[in-house]
């Protein structure tokens, strides 16, 4: 089957290269699935959970909180503003930044506040959402 070199760097380093079937990214205006010779492609990334299919092995997960992904006829990279593997994730601390999140919804008093409370409120909620996917997949 044919593949694709995949390249996940974030501001904090390299997280993962390799060969992959198909990676599934949160892309800006969806989710988006890359296959091999994939069309080229540059797109913003949402938060949410970044997947990386590879034949015959486990589906390998990460969560990103945004970035950029481009799509080249030999390689994809993503460029991730920050980017956990899924064994970093941890869903009570998730739970806890949504709930501060809301709260500071709560108390937003100017509009840079209530911007700035809905873009944590936004990337708490997708890191708790991936973290709870994972769990799932993680106890099956």
């Amino acid at each position: 089957m044919a593949t694709i070199a995949v390249d996940i760097v974030s501001v904090e380093g390299h997280i993962w290269s390799g060969e992959a079937n198909l990676v599934i990214a949160p892309a800006r205006m969806g989710e988006v699935g890359i296959a091999p010779r994939h069309a080229p492609m540059l797109t913003t990334l949402r938060p949410g959970d970044l997947r990386v299919q590879r034949e015959g092995q486990d589906e390998l997960f990460f969560y990103v909180t945004g970035g950029i992904l481009e799509v080249q006829p030999k390689k994809i990279t993503v460029l991730a503003d920050t980017a956990l593997r899924a064994e970093q994730l941890d869903e009570s601390a998730a739970d806890e930044a949504r709930k501060k999140a809301e709260e500071a919804l709560k108390g937003a008093g100017t509009k840079e506040d209530l911007a700035h409370a809905q873009m944590q409120l936004v990337e708490a909620a997708a890191r708790y959402r991936a973290a709870q996917k994972l769990k799932g997949k993680r106890n099956s």
